[in-house]
């Protein structure tokens, strides 16, 4: 959209490793969070997501994944609405068996439209994953397909770092306008 780059680099905190706990699922084949209705998803407009060091498709790099140390991908995204308030991304795996949610970060700037390796944008916030921990959960299972998915807001998503899964999903959910993802199809 020809929106300025406002991401700023900032450090990224130690995460530890997932354990089992309940969480909202992604609908399948649509890529929303929550329970909206199949004909509200269908009007929905795509956000274009891509990324320097991902290819959609393409295996996950190691170094984002629990053998490596570089964090979370850097991800780019264009074509948001300009009704957009805030953007989210969700990282989950997209398992046959279940899934995780690797990574929420939400309240990112609608201005910007990248994010850098091992950073969230300035004034963004990150929620809980799958585990319980707050912060980017590298990847694990090698044969999992990993998404990650920016979605457009109309609203903030207003919860504190932290925040549970379930709100956390459930928010974004409600207040999705757009979406596009970009999908690994399993770990180096």
């Amino acid at each position: 959209m020809g929106q300025p780059n406002t991401s700023t680099r900032r450090p990224r905190q130690a995460v530890g490793t997932a354990i089992a706990a309940a969480f909202v699922v992604f609908s399948s084949g649509c890529g929303m969070v929550g329970s909206s209705a199949a004909a509200d998803r269908l009007q929905l407009e795509p956000i274009s997501v891509s990324s320097p060091r991902l290819k959609d498709g393409a295996p996950l790099p190691s170094d984002y994944s629990c053998n490596g140390s570089a964090g979370n991908p850097p991800l780019r995204w264009s074509r948001v609405p300009d009704s957009t308030k805030s953007v989210a991304i969700v990282a989950d795996s997209n398992a046959r068996t279940g899934g995780e949610v690797n990574w929420v970060v939400f309240d990112i700037d609608p201005r910007t439209n990248e994010l850098a390796d091992n950073s969230i944008p300035v004034g963004a916030l990150e929620g809980s994953t799958t585990g319980g921990k707050v912060g980017y959960t590298p990847p694990c299972h090698a044969q999992e397909n990993y998404r990650f998915t920016v979605y457009a807001l109309n609203d903030k998503v207003n919860l504190k770092k932290g925040a549970s899964l379930d709100q956390t999903l459930k928010s974004i959910a409600d207040k999705t306008i757009a979406w596009g993802r970009l999908t690994t199809a399993h770990i180096e």
